[in-house]
């Protein structure tokens, strides 16, 4: 018997109403799956292609110019001295003013110094005296020596005559002493340059009255500076001062002469660090010989620092500063990010030198990212 011809209408209609919806069912069941299925495979792209970031790289190279230490100093003269009155007196003239040239002996200014002149009178005639009295004891001894061969006189009046002798002796020597102590004196009333340079200050004129001396009441005449070689100091912070040495070539920069390039070199060195300020004093020489220098001078001086073998020199902005130390972020060829531990050197304000840690060619992310991680993947920009 066929079920299905037994079967009302209605209920085969609803039988197949009922298996549709569930084909539909099942259709939008499997579709959403699917959508979701591709949603996240889109997001997970999208997260990964966030996840990377865009960086630019530079390579590091070894340093191609010489790394030199910027430092302030002063020009001062080669020798610089200060002339003062050995002699007190009045002045009589000066031969010399600001910025004139002198020679090593050449006549500053001459002082009258009539005092002087009547103590050299006086110590002159006092001189003569004790040589009269030198010749009276010298006689007298002689003729008491004499007397006594002849058991003429006792040993002690002859001990006492030869005692006046050595007395007259020493008067005479005395004098003879004070007088030429006080000739040299009235030739200092000739003020002369003690060496070749230039005059850099005069305070006396005509007519002054100047007490010898560089005491309290002692004035200055002059003062004179050698300005070739010109001289300049500078101070060393101690992570460089082992990298100076004497003989080294050195820079001089002048604001106001930019266009024009001054040299000199390293004279000596303290050889020593200050343990005050953790620095130690170089000196260095500046030939001047046409005068284009001023001693006085405000300049910028240039050392040059030996590098270290190895060494490569970056920019600051390369750097990352983590709890762990200093750090370089490194892109290797599979464009995953290395956090390269490294070594600083000198500092030299918009580069710095990495004695350490860092070979050269690698490539270096430049302003990396405080969040870059290691292992982190970027893309390189081109």
């Amino acid at each position: 018997m066929n079920t299905d011809s037994a079967t009302p209408p209605v209920v085969r209609s609803a039988k197949l109403a009922a298996i549709g919806f569930l084909v539909v069912l099942l259709g939008g069941a499997v579709a959403v799956i699917l959508l979701r299925i591709s949603a996240a495979a889109a997001l997970a792209e999208s997260t990964a292609a966030h996840r990377r970031q865009f960086v630019s790289v530079i390579e590091a190279k070894p340093r191609a110019d010489a790394a030199y230490l910027t430092l302030p100093g002063t020009l001062q003269g080669g020798i610089e001295s200060t002339i003062y009155a050995r002699t007190s007196g009045y002045v009589v003239r000066w031969l010399k003013d600001i910025g004139g040239e002198v020679k090593k002996g050449g006549l500053l200014a001459e002082i009258s110094a009539p005092e002087v002149d009547q103590q050299l009178s006086q110590a002159i005639a006092a001189g003569e005296q004790a040589e009269a009295s030198l010749a009276l004891a010298k006689s007298t001894a002689e003729r008491w020596q004499s007397l006594r061969k002849r058991d003429a006189v006792t040993q002690q009046d002859l001990d006492e005559r030869e005692s006046a002798l050595r007395q007259a002796q020493a008067n005479y020597d005395a004098a003879q002493a004070n007088t030429a102590r006080l000739r040299q004196l009235l030739g200092f009333t000739r003020v002369v340059a003690p060496f070749d340079g230039v005059v850099t200050r005069r305070n006396i004129d005509v007519g002054d009255l100047i007490d010898g001396g560089n005491g309290a009441t002692g004035r200055a005449l002059f003062s004179v500076a050698q300005v070739d070689p010109l001289r300049l100091y500078v101070y060393v912070p101690q992570a460089d001062a082992h990298r100076i040495k004497v003989g080294d070539p050195v820079k001089i920069e002048i604001a106001e002469q930019s266009d024009t390039d001054f040299s000199g070199v390293v004279a000596r060195t303290a050889r020593a660090i200050d343990v005050a300020t953790r620095t130690m004093q170089v000196e260095v020489r500046v030939p001047n010989p046409k005068g284009a220098l001023i001693a006085g001078s405000y300049v910028q001086v240039k050392l040059p620092l030996a590098g270290v073998p190895g060494a490569v020199v970056v920019p600051t902005d390369v750097l990352l500063f983590r709890p762990e130390g200093t750090r370089i972020a490194v892109v290797d060829g599979s464009e995953h990010v290395h956090l390269q531990a490294v070594k600083l050197g000198t500092d030299y304000g918009d580069r710095v030198e990495v004695v350490s840690g860092l070979a050269s060619g690698a490539r270096m992310i430049s302003h990396p990212a405080d969040s870059l991680g290691d292992g982190d993947l970027v893309v390189v920009a081109r």
